[in-house]
């Protein structure tokens, strides 16, 4: 059976926006273990939702066999990144980025595996950034950038008229050098990010090039936006969804996926699920009080992965407990993701829900439901 191209799988589930060179990079991934990173700042303690789209790029890389790189921005972090930025970043000290990296590391974790020798690794460009002397930087990276073409990058040319710090116009060059590093180093010959970041990553395969005399690539992932305000997707009116459950509730965090815009369903099942594809389609498909039934799934398997099967189960049963379950108006038997949430065939309604403390771990939502006294048996 051929191998299932990982770029492919990618692009299929909407996660490319942009490439520098896809025929390569596709040929690439049919032919090699692929080394690929993506870059977060690290302005908080915690990750949000916004962060979780590059995320589930590099654990799709991890799960198919590739090398995936979290590169964290101890060095960049203590500049800000001016992309898509009215104003400059509050400036960070070392003992607030050395915290927030504690924070983030487990996030991490739950989603690409950093206990295997040889595979993902997670990495703090302040290790090199640290030790840059700034003449010598200048004269061997400096020499490689045209300043009229970088004040053409779009998150350069947003800024100067509210002001762009010459700090924060270093921030290309940075990143680049970040690229340059990782490739000579770790062989990494692809860097993802999101859309907005399309400048910086291109002026990274710019500068191997010229350094190095070799190819690498980059590819962006697109923004995603609240089809109603426009804001990202993430924010709410009370701000970022965490991924920190003291920041946001577990339930405050299943809440937020149930209640997605309907057109938006079948693109965050691709991006935000490991499900088939054959399943997301299925589910997107889905009409009337059924597509609820498709939320719920969305909203459990996102929040499995972020906290825990046995806490998305709690907040599913919560969310039942408050407004009841979703009357599914017949029989749904076409998906093994909603039987997850539907017992064998069907969940039919009840007014309340009581739930029992003594859940287990590992128990499925079958056993929750015969626990809850939603259902006599798991037949």
């Amino acid at each position: 059976m051929e191998k299932i191209n990982t770029y492919k799988i990618l692009a299929e589930r909407g996660f490319i926006y942009q490439c520098t060179d896809e025929v390569s990079l596709v040929e690439l991934f049919g032919k090699e273990i692929v080394t690929a990173y993506v870059g977060f700042d690290i302005t908080a303690d915690s990750l949000h939702v916004g962060h979780l789209l590059p995320i589930m790029a590099l654990s799709w890389l991890d799960r198919t066999g590739h090398r995936p790189i979290i590169l964290m921005g101890g060095g960049t972090s203590m500049v800000g990144d001016p992309s898509g930025r009215s104003e400059s970043r509050k400036l960070l000290t070392r003992d607030d980025i050395s915290r927030n990296m504690e924070g983030i590391r487990p996030q991490v974790s739950k989603f690409i595996n950093l206990r295997q020798k040889g595979r993902a690794i997670m990495l703090d460009n302040s290790e090199w950034l640290m030790r840059l002397n700034y003449l010598n930087f200048l004269r061997d990276i400096g020499k490689y950038f045209s300043v009229n073409r970088m004040l053409t990058a779009e998150s350069y040319k947003s800024r100067l008229e509210q002001g762009l710090t010459f700090m924060e116009f270093n921030y290309m060059i940075m990143q680049a050098y970040d690229f340059l590093i990782l490739n000579q180093e770790q062989g990494n010959k692809l860097q993802m990010g999101g859309q907005d970041q399309w400048g910086n990553i291109v002026a990274g395969v710019e500068l191997i090039r010229r350094v190095t005399g070799t190819e690498a690539y980059g590819a962006t992932i697109p923004l995603l936006l609240d089809p109603k305000t426009g804001a990202k997707f993430g924010k709410t009116n009370v701000g970022a969804v965490w991924l920190d459950k003291a920041k946001t509730s577990v339930y405050d965090f299943y809440q937020f996926w149930r209640n997605i815009d309907d057109q938006q369903l079948h693109s965050l099942l691709n991006l935000f699920t490991f499900l088939p594809l054959i399943e997301t389609a299925y589910l997107a498909s889905l009409s009337g009080n059924l597509i609820n039934r498709a939320k719920e799934i969305l909203a459990y398997e996102i929040t499995a992965l972020c906290h825990s099967p046995s806490e998305a189960a709690q907040a599913f049963l919560a969310s039942v407990r408050a407004f009841g379950a979703t009357d599914p108006s017949g029989i749904v038997k076409s998906s093994s993701a909603v039987t997850k949430l539907t017992g064998n065939d069907a969940l039919v309604t009840f007014p309340t829900v009581k739930i029992k403390l003594n859940v287990l771990e590992n128990a499925t939502l079958a056993d929750l439901f015969v626990l809850a006294d939603l259902v006599l048996s798991k037949g």
